[in-house]
């Protein structure tokens, strides 16, 4: 293990935990923007952080000790899916122990694991946000993978650090199938990350919840280690697309002078890819759930493409 690979893999991970926040509220932001609002200042979800860290947790009578324990599991579970993604550097001390497919299983088990909580209760809102979280992740999986096949078919190998080195630091080409994988991409982050049209984040209507239906029983620390964990899990995903598809200034094992230029690449693709994503939720409406297998379907058909484009044409 180098010294610059543990470096990196703790300045990352300290990056993940401090600008998860920001983007979400650089996101929600530029939304209220979009819309002709005011908003809440990108400070906001520090803001509500804060003031759940200390309150006094409210727990239901029957909830079982796997309630109290995945607010852990699912935060640890981020934490894990954004150290294992090279946003700063391809030098990472997890990389060796993780790949593209053990990142997607991540992601699993954390599904799981909220879903488990939210059915624990008993109550209808639950068990009914848990089937549905179910459901879009039963069909938003085979797609994403289906996105990181691609990448790795090109790169010959399934861990992200190759993949990256592979697109970002050789020769340049433009590899056509990359693009539908990137649209099968876009689509997928929507969906796993309960945005718009799949879900809307700031909606409350009880027909109509799915992220919010299953942790309306937890509160205090609890809730707010799972709000962390939901917007390091979108910042997960974001890196993911960035490295993916805009790797460029990603350092290179070993370059300290690339490190120095890595983190404000960085924070200019978030802020990019925050206003894109605020831009998309303007203008798509909330559809409908029964659409959810649909628009899905449709993710994975371009992953498909994606592969194929490359097997057919090479590129």
């Amino acid at each position: 293990m180098s010294a610059f690979g543990l470096f990196t893999q703790i300045l990352q991970l300290l990056l993940s935990l401090l600008l998860a926040p920001f983007f979400l509220g650089w996101l929600n932001q530029c939304r209220a923007w979009l819309q002709n609002r005011q908003g809440a200042g990108i400070e906001q979800p520090y803001r509500k952080l804060g003031k759940l860290f200390h309150k006094d947790a409210v727990i239901a009578e029957s909830a079982s000790p796997l309630f109290r324990m995945v607010p852990y599991v699912l935060f640890g579970a981020m934490c894990l899916a954004a150290s294992i993604v090279p946003s700063l550097a391809t030098d990472l001390s997890f990389s060796k122990a993780a790949d593209a497919i053990a990142l997607a299983g991540i992601f699993a088990l954390a599904r799981i694991a909220i879903s488990l909580a939210a059915m624990d209760i008993g109550t209808a809102f639950g068990g009914m946000g848990a089937r549905r979280e179910m459901l879009v992740g039963f069909l938003a999986e085979p797609a994403l993978l289906m996105v990181l096949f691609t990448a790795s078919l090109i790169s010959r190998s399934t861990s992200l650090t190759v993949i990256v080195e592979t697109l970002a630091h050789r020769h340049f080409e433009i590899y056509p199938s990359m693009a539908f994988a990137g649209i099968a991409f876009l689509m997928v982050l929507l969906a796993e990350n309960a945005r718009l049209p799949v879900d809307n984040p700031a909606s409350h209507l009880e027909l109509t919840m799915i992220h919010e239906a299953m942790i309306l029983e937890y509160s205090a620390r609890h809730l707010a280690l799972i709000e962390w964990a939901s917007s390091i899990k979108l910042f997960a995903y974001v890196t993911i697309g960035i490295a993916l598809f805009v790797p460029w200034g990603i350092a290179q094992a070993a370059d300290w002078l690339g490190m120095a230029f890595a983190l404000p690449i960085l924070i200019a693709k978030l802020l990019v890819a925050g206003a894109g994503l605020a831009l998309i939720e303007t203008l798509v409406a909330k559809q409908r759930i029964f659409r959810a297998p649909e628009f899905m379907g449709t993710a994975f058909l371009f992953g498909v493409l994606g592969m194929l484009v490359h097997f057919l044409l090479g590129a």
